[in-house]
């Protein structure tokens, strides 16, 4: 068996981050959202990943590389545009073969991973399997609607859900799936939609059967869902400390420090991540915080967020909520008159008191 990861999409939900990072490199509690998909794929026991890259495809090189710190081999599958989900499955063809593979959408994070989900395909061996999970929102995901355990009919963000069930993201195909999206003809949105080739293959009778999460899921493309995905991930680390904390800090609950972190006169309350080389000073850094790589926080309070590498917040009073992009700079400006000084990129959003 081997593994399809998209990672080719623009992530528009999260410009301007995405304006100029991947956003499947987005840091989730300090390590980069694909690389929990590499982890799931590799605990799975599947060696031989594909990798569908866009724009962004010299950044996911770098992060990734070959793929040996996760023991995979790593193949790189250019698509020339973002032009839907079954298009990257129609491209690569040649790399996958005859082989049945798993497609995994490079911004999702599932808890319990995927090896069950793999197992139940390899025991049944029906032509295509879906990851399902029951969802509040069902009219904001692509619908499934069962019977007995066979999908019965798939719907993208319909008005009156026939179910609670939305697609996770993650699919697992034997070889008829190339006919079906050879098939199918793009939708309104000029995409090879991934619901009309499985739709596809029930219509045509094939078995298509269903397999719903256990534990949590989130699709990251939004800051709501961001935030949430990180405090998920929070919940469950344990401490540990390769930084220097001073005696004037105070530490509560479960704290991750790494490697060269510096602590100065603060109170940091987990559970929360500092990540390696980062400098904080008469600060409070609150519950479900991640603080990525070589950041500086110097007289501000910072709770529910994650600040990427680089950043520097100085003098501000309070954040809340929040994602902070690389090398941004927050500050209290000193000179007169008082007033707010913003740079922001397009797409940007600024709350303010």
């Amino acid at each position: 068996m081997k593994a399809l990861i998209l990672s080719g999409g623009k992530g528009t939900r999260l410009r301007p981050i995405t304006h100029t990072s991947a956003k499947q490199l987005v840091p989730i509690a300090n390590k980069p959202i694909l690389f929990y998909g590499l982890e799931a794929i590799r605990d799975a026991g599947i060696s031989s990943v594909g990798i569908v890259v866009g724009e962004t495809a010299n950044e996911i090189k770098k992060a990734v590389g070959t793929g040996d710190p996760w023991n995979l081999n790593v193949t790189y599958l250019p698509q020339e545009a973002p032009l839907g989900l079954a298009h990257a499955v129609k491209i690569s063809e040649d790399y996958i073969g005859s082989d049945p593979f798993i497609m995994y959408l490079g911004d999702n994070l599932l808890r319990s991973g995927i090896k069950e989900f793999v197992i139940e395909f390899q025991k049944n061996r029906p032509n295509a399997q879906i990851l399902l999970s029951h969802v509040k929102t069902p009219e904001q995901f692509g619908v499934a609607e069962l019977s007995g355990n066979h999908v019965i009919r798939l719907e993208e963000k319909p008005k009156q859900p026939k179910s609670d069930l939305a697609l996770v993201g993650v699919y697992l195909f034997d070889s008829t799936i190339f006919n079906a999206v050879k098939s199918i003809k793009p939708s309104k949105r000029n995409e090879l939609e991934i619901t009309d080739a499985i739709q596809y293959l029930i219509d045509k009778k094939f078995s298509v059967t269903p397999h719903i999460v256990n534990g949590w899921w989130k699709d990251t493309g939004k800051l709501e869902d961001l935030l949430e995905a990180n405090r998920l991930v929070l919940e469950s680390i344990e401490s540990f400390n390769l930084g220097h904390i001073d005696s004037a800090t105070k530490v509560e609950g479960r704290v991750i420090f790494e490697k060269g972190a510096s602590i100065k006169n603060s109170i940091i309350r987990g559970p929360c991540i500092i990540g390696e080389g980062t400098q904080i000073e008469d600060s409070y850094i609150g519950p479900f915080t991640s603080i990525y790589h070589h950041a500086e926080l110097k007289n501000c309070e910072i709770e529910h967020s994650i600040v990427l590498e680089y950043a520097q917040i100085k003098n501000i009073k309070r954040i809340e909520g929040s994602l902070i992009g690389q090398n941004a700079v927050i500050l209290q400006s000193p000179s007169k008159p008082s007033a707010y000084r913003i740079m922001v990129g397009d797409s940007s959003r600024v709350e303010v008191p």
